[in-house]
């Protein structure tokens, strides 16, 4: 399996620096579940995109800062068309937090602000539909959160597989070649309270002590590596 990992993230802050970049950590969390597969990554926010999609088994498309409903980044409508092409080609998608929001944007969905403030720390999603690659079976996952922003009307044959207490399309599929979440499997303690501290003038200081309380626990980005690896497998095989 060849993966090219569409990078999103923007964000050239010094504590971002300091640590490998989402292309990097997205590549690491899946080589742990898959350690065959080989793994391409696109710095698509400087406009470097696949030259030959076809060269790649599916994408993946990381989280970032900037916001899908930023009119002002001409890479983000570049994204918009690439993901369009893919869909209607369905090659598998898979997208997290950003590529969440973007593949739903990109295909005719909705993206908006939260009910509440950002959401910060791990959040509980619960699965309440299933599919052959969700496996080993499990009912929900605690996965690392950092987002302002989340999809409010699906895409046409978009179909809601998890949600939460404050997000209803937490995971959404599309046929066997779309899956996605809102939250961030890829993510670290380490970075995590690094990202808390630089988001401390920015964030309610309930949010932010909830982020930091989360830390105490253990997210499961690495069991839902599994169904991710899962799932590229089964919508190329397809």
């Amino acid at each position: 399996m060849r993966l090219a990992i569409l990078n999103t993230c923007d964000d050239d802050s010094e504590y971002a620096k300091a640590y490998p970049d989402d292309g990097a950590r997205f590549a690491t969390l899946l080589g742990a579940v898959r350690p065959g597969w080989a793994f391409e990554s696109f710095k698509v926010f400087e406009n470097d995109f696949p030259e030959r999609p076809e060269d790649f088994d599916g994408f993946l498309v990381t989280g970032s800062p900037a916001s899908v409903n930023d009119g002002t980044k001409p890479w983000i409508a570049r994204l918009f068309a690439f993901l369009r092409a893919r869909h209607g080609e369905k090659r598998p998608l898979f997208g997290a937090c950003f590529g969440h929001q973007a593949i739903a944007k990109a295909l005719g969905g909705a993206v908006g602000p939260n009910p509440g403030s950002c959401a910060l720390g791990i959040t509980e999603t619960r699965f309440h539909k299933r599919k052959p690659w969700m496996e080993p079976a499990r009912e929900a996952f605690g996965l690392y959160s950092a987002n302002y922003e989340q999809v409010t009307a699906l895409p046409p044959g978009a179909e809601a597989v998890a949600s939460d207490s404050v997000c209803p399309a937490a995971s959404f599929i599309i046929g066997d070649h779309v899956f996605t979440t809102q939250y961030h499997p890829e993510m670290k303690p380490d970075f995590v309270a690094d990202m808390i501290d630089h988001m401390v003038d920015d964030v309610p200081p309930e949010v932010i002590a909830k982020g930091r309380a989360d830390l105490s626990r253990a997210a499961e980005g690495p069991a839902f590596a599994e169904w991710m690896a899962r799932f590229f497998e089964h919508a190329a095989a397809r």
